[in-house]
């Protein structure tokens, strides 16, 4: 699958925006759906042998990559996400990176936008961890 085309829209959730209000970049105002719910917890920049990977945005991409391996070992994809939570130790870090950060998400989860917080913190379990995102995601019924 091209993550960088929106899957059909019997394959996603519905994106919710009410009526009169602009439509909003990169994320969604809301979701619904029908289906199986996945849900990660806290996931943090590391691989699979918990190494960390170096930088903010590098971080974010093997986030993206943990999300994507978990949605997967759940039967979904990142056209079912609904929702991402942020979570990031320092947000000024976070805004400086948004156009690479665009790319990076783009690579990894396609042009699927959920509704999305960022929240700043003021550290994470994980000490080397500069940011951890929680995703949920709606595989709808079969219609």
């Amino acid at each position: 699958m091209d993550l960088r085309t929106p899957a059909p829209e019997g394959d996603r959730p519905t994106t919710l925006n009410p009526e009169g209000w602009p439509r909003p970049k990169g994320y969604a105002n809301g979701m619904m759906g029908r289906g199986t719910i996945v849900v990660t917890g806290g996931l943090v920049g590391w691989d699979a042998e918990e190494r960390f990977a170096d930088g903010f945005v590098a971080q974010a991409r093997q986030i993206f990559e943990n999300i994507v391996a978990i949605l997967a070992a759940g039967g979904a994809g990142p056209q079912h996400l609904i929702r991402l939570t942020w979570y990031v130790v320092d947000l000024d870090e976070y805004r400086s990176c948004l156009p690479a950060l665009g790319v990076a998400y783009r690579e990894t989860l396609g042009r699927n936008f959920p509704a999305m917080a960022v929240v700043g913190v003021s550290g994470l379990v994980e000490r080397a961890a500069r940011l951890e995102i929680e995703a949920t995601a709606l595989i709808p019924d079969p219609s």
